[in-house]
């Protein structure tokens, strides 16, 4: 009977530190997410064409990203990964001063250190990194750059598979870009 009682204790602190360990996958993962992505450009350009231009954009469309990541698997109820992903944040409408309306295209290529912590099968994280980004104005050109990005998010995870929301925000040269997402992300 001695030994009877510690084998009953024993099976619900597996069961606990299962669950506690849910989606604890270290290696490659890949994923998808769409969101909402909100551009505010309020900006002066020096004279065009001997027009004084005038930018102002504050508007929202549907953006998309794909990533790819590594979870190291380091440490037990800490996540420490990095990702790398490619963000098309859509086109937003605004105006160019004489130039009248225009439209701008921005997609980028992202580098990102992210952190969390595992609260069973519910995780959250935090990221920064840098953004290689392109972006087309009409009427005006191209503008690119290189700049930070930093976000939070919170996760879900079924063995390998995980749906994550996330808020992630851009600060690229003369404009901040705000994205809202909701993805699906697989551990191999």
């Amino acid at each position: 009977m001695k030994t009877v009682i510690p084998l009953i204790l024993a099976v619900p602190l597996l069961a606990v530190s299962g669950n506690a360990l849910a989606g604890s996958d270290s290696g490659l993962y890949l994923g998808a997410s769409v969101g909402q992505a909100e551009l505010d450009f309020d900006d002066d350009l020096p004279d065009v064409n001997d027009v004084d231009v005038d930018i102002d954009f504050d508007d929202e469309d549907t953006a998309y990203k794909i990533f790819a990541g590594y979870n190291l698997g380091l440490i037990p109820l800490i996540d420490l990964a990095v990702e790398g992903a490619y963000v098309d944040f859509g086109k937003f409408n605004g105006s160019v001063g004489a130039f009248g309306d225009s439209d701008f295209e921005v997609d980028g290529w992202t580098g990102a250190a992210l952190a969390g912590v595992k609260l069973g099968p519910v995780g959250l994280f935090g990221k920064a990194g840098f953004i290689s980004w392109d972006g087309d104005l009409d009427n005006i050109g191209d503008e690119d750059g290189t700049d930070p990005l930093y976000g939070v998010g919170a996760r879900i995870t079924l063995f390998s598979f995980q749906v994550r929301a996330e808020y992630e925000r851009y600060e690229l040269d003369n404009f901040d870009i705000d994205y809202y997402s909701l993805g699906a992300a697989y551990t191999f």
